[in-house]
Order: C-alpha cells, then structure tokens, then sequence
C-alpha cells in the first residue's frame, strides 16, 4: 500500500470518528492533559506488516539508559522496510496535520521532517520512561512542541505487559494508563504541565511504537518560555525525585547558557 492510501485510510477515521475524538479531548480523566485515541486505526496487514520490519533485537537502534529512561530508538527510517517510513510519514502529511489541527482547535500546526525527538521507538524487558515533560521546542528553537502522536505496533498487548502510556495528574501521585495497544494511534497536547511516562515493560516481547511531533510557532500559552526534557521520579521513588530537580535544573542552565542539548547538533537524534 502506498502513503498516499494509508493517508486517506487515517483520513477517513478522523472524519468518522470526529466527535468521539473532540469528546475525549476535551473530557480527560485523571489527567488535565488533554488528548485522545483510535484503536484500529488500519487494516491489520499493514499494522503487521509494519511491526514485522522493525528489527527483534533492536539491532541499528540507538540506546538510552539512564535513571530517567531505558529504550532503544532511530531516526534513520531509510534503514528499514518502507513501510515504516510509509507511516511515519504519512502522519506529517499536510491534510492530516489540517485535520487534526482543526479538531484539537490549535492554530498553525505544522510537522517536522527532520524528526527531531521522533520516529521509531522499541522497549524491551526492564525498560522504561520515567515521568517528564517534553523539551518545549524543536531542535532549533524556532517552534514550539505542540502535539505528540504515538502508532503502537506489538501484537497482543495488555496492561499486564507493562510499557503502557501514562498521564499523570497535578501533584503526579497517580497515573492514568492507556495500553500501548496494537494499532492504537494516541496523540497528546505538549506544554508545561503535560507529565506522561512508560511503565516499566515486564515481558520478553519488543513494544514498538512510531512517533511524531507536531511544532508551531505559537507556545501553548502564548508567552515565550524554553526548558529542557525535563524529568521526575515516581511516587515510590524518593531519590530520583531528588535527584531530578537537580539535573533538570542543570540540564536547563547548560542548554540555555550554551545552546546547545539533545538534537540541537544532530536533528536526527530521537529524544
């Protein structure tokens, strides 16, 4: 199937599902962070097809660990089966970005090519994404983060996997959690306050996942602010908690002092 055709396919959900869409916008539970889902978003032999042609062992990925984050990711769509840049793509095309913009009742939306902090993710057994907010802007600090947009892959997932999204609420003591389901597009409002994570995956199965970042040029609240990724520790983890406001702290001083910080050298270099 050519983009053109998962295009329209992805189209015509939108369409149809459009109310349930703005509903879940703008009701969410257990979060103030607005978003919402589609489960079934493709016919399943492209889903497969797609979940097939990421690599088992990750091999090509490039490895996070550290305490905020344990995954593999990659930018470099142009080392695997088309069909995962197929996909990719597909949901930077201008007519979905419209689409989704118009929905979600944001203004001056617009994709990103370069894939800064996007593309393809894979989480194996023990890893993981602690609670954090993304970095606010794109690698050149010309736009702001505005939409995240995650395409689950693995077959089969249940909650009981581990490696599920979670949005946390104000005083992020509690996570509400949506199953990295297969073929569950998820998509999620960026700004200052938007905490979410992965749970810690618990089986020997890869969670694979595709991500887009969609900017602008307008900040969520309309001022100017910048801040680095900036990371916490869970509720049962007092000594993350910790040490994360000191190294956002840092992290926030170096990246604006310097210029410089993950992706701002290297646009391909997934976050």
């Amino acid at each position: 199937m050519q983009r053109g055709e998962i295009v329209e396919l992805i189209l015509t959900r939108l369409d149809s599902d459009e109310r349930a869409i703005k509903h879940q916008w703008l009701h969410p539970t257990g979060t103030k962070t607005r978003h919402f889902y589609i489960d079934d978003l493709l016919p399943i032999d492209i889903v497969e097809a797609a979940y097939s042609a990421f690599p088992r062992d990750g091999n090509g990925f490039f490895s996070r660990e550290t305490f905020r984050e344990k995954k593999k990711t990659s930018a470099h769509l142009g080392e695997y089966a088309p069909i995962l840049g197929d996909l990719t793509y597909a949901l930077q095309d201008q007519k979905i970005v419209s689409k989704i913009s118009e929905i979600v009742g944001f203004r001056g939306i617009e994709p990103d090519p370069a894939l800064y902090a996007g593309g393809l993710s894979m989480m194996f057994k023990g890893d993981f994404l602690n609670p954090h907010i993304d970095n606010s802007h794109d690698a050149l600090r010309d736009r702001y983060r505005r939409l995240n947009l995650l395409l689950y892959m693995s077959p089969n997932w249940k909650l009981e996997n581990g490696g599920n999204f979670e949005l946390w609420d104000e005083s992020r003591s509690a996570p509400m959690t949506i199953v990295s389901k297969k073929n569950r597009l998820l998509v999620m409002e960026t700004n200052k306050t938007s905490w979410h994570s992965v749970s810690r995956v618990v089986i020997d199965e890869p969670r694979c996942c595709v991500s887009n970042y969609y900017f602008s040029k307008i900040s969520p609240d309309e001022t100017e602010y910048f801040h680095v990724t900036s990371f916490d520790g869970r509720p049962d983890e007092p000594i993350k908690k910790i040490v994360g406001v000191v190294d956002n702290a840092l992290r926030n001083f170096v990246s604006k002092t310097l210029k410089i910080g993950r992706g701002k050298t290297n646009m391909n270099s997934p976050e």
